[in-house]
Formats: structure tokens, sequence, C-alpha cells
């Protein structure tokens, strides 16, 4: 089996869970829905106030939205023995890990991301601001994904590994939640806010390429 085959394999097959349990990825949706909306219930009608904030709260909403979905990762498979059994495959672990990324990426950052500029509606902002909004999502639930990986990867079969794992991850979403909100806020201040998106898909290359070797080496030492 070639790496690329054995990398699509492992991307149908978890695409395929994922639709067997749709009600898992409806929670993360419903989640990122809810924390957007609820916003504009506290804060009141104020519109300069809730275009300046919108981009933030709806970037942070990715982010926990993301975090729900992250145990999902590897902790079934890890569960059942079907980890022990990937690794075993004549394909480097650092694929299998690079298909689950994918696979995760497509269930959670992808419908965030389509999703995000009717929710934007509410806060005010213009076509401009919520092309970049999108623009910023696409770019950046990738790293949010490949981050998740390696903190999702070091918690399996640890004690109460949720909680470990939101404060592993939530670090290295810093980065990328200020560049991607403040790509938005740029172009609401009349620049065009590519100077954050380069340095966001600089973070994303960096992350998308070394991602699956550091959760790959996790991974199999949480099995052995």
């Amino acid at each position: 089996m070639s790496s690329w085959t054995f990398f699509s394999t492992v991307i149908r097959r978890d695409l395929f869970l994922a639709w067997q349990q749709r009600g898992d990825l409806l929670v993360g949706l419903v989640f990122f829905v809810l924390v957007a909306c609820l916003f504009p219930l506290a804060i009141g009608p104020e519109s300069k106030l809730l275009t300046r904030i919108g981009p933030g709260v709806l970037w942070v909403a990715a982010i926990l939205a993301n975090l729900l979905a992250l145990p999902r990762l590897f902790q079934a498979d890890w569960q059942d023995g079907t980890l022990e059994q990937l690794l075993l495959a004549p394909a480097p672990a650092s694929m299998m890990v690079a298909g689950k990324i994918v696979a995760h990426w497509l269930t959670t950052g992808v419908p965030l991301t389509l999703i995000a500029p009717l929710l934007g509606v509410q806060y005010g902002l213009s076509s401009d601001l919520l092309l970049m909004l999108m623009a910023s999502l696409l770019i950046g639930t990738p790293v949010l994904s490949a981050l998740g990986s390696i903190g999702a990867a070091l918690t399996l079969g640890v004690r109460q590994g949720d909680m470990l794992l939101a404060l592993l991850v939530l670090p290295l979403y810093a980065p990328v939640l200020i560049f991607g909100s403040g790509a938005v806020a740029a172009v609401a201040g009349g620049l065009n806010g590519y100077a954050e998106l380069s340095l966001l898909a600089a973070i994303a290359c960096g992350a998308l390429f070394l991602a699956p070797w550091l959760a790959a080496m996790a991974i199999k030492l949480a099995v052995e």
C-alpha cells in the first residue's frame, strides 16, 4: 500500500465514521451558532460595537467549537484498538495522522467557515469583512486541527485528558486567533489584510508540516 493510498483511505474511513455519528458533528456546530448569537443579545444593539467585536467573537467561537471536536481525533480508535492496527500498516504513521487531520478539518473547520458569514450578518459586517472572515477561517481552521492533533495525541489515555487537552492547545491557538481576527480588523480599518493572512498562511504551512510527525511520535508513546 502506497503512502498516498493509505492517506486517502484514512480520510474516507474517518469521514464515513463521522457521518455515522453526525450527531457529534452537530454539537460543535450548534455550540458555534449559540455562542455567536448570544453575544449580540448580551451587548445590545449598538452597531459600531458589534461590528468591532464581531470577528473576534466568531473566531473565539470557532476555536471553542473546534476544541469540542478534538477528542474524537484519536480517542475512539485508541480505545477499540484500531489505532494500533493503523500503526502496523506499511506506511508512515505521520500519513495516518495527516489523514485524520484532513478528515477532522472537513467535518469541523469547513462547516464553521461556511456558516460564519451568516452569523456575521447579525454583527453588521459588510461584504468585504465577511469575505475576509471566510478567507481567514479557511486558512486558520486547518491550523486548529493540526495543532489540536498534537494535544489530542499527547493526552491519549490520560486521566481527565479533555481538561488537559484544552490547557495544552489553547495557548497554541493564540497566534491563529490574533492573525485571523486581525485580518478582518485590518479590512475594517481600510487596509487589505493581506499581511495578516500571509502570516496566518505561514503558520499553516509550518503546522501542517510538523504536526503529523509530532502527533505520530506522541501516539506511538501512548500505544507502547
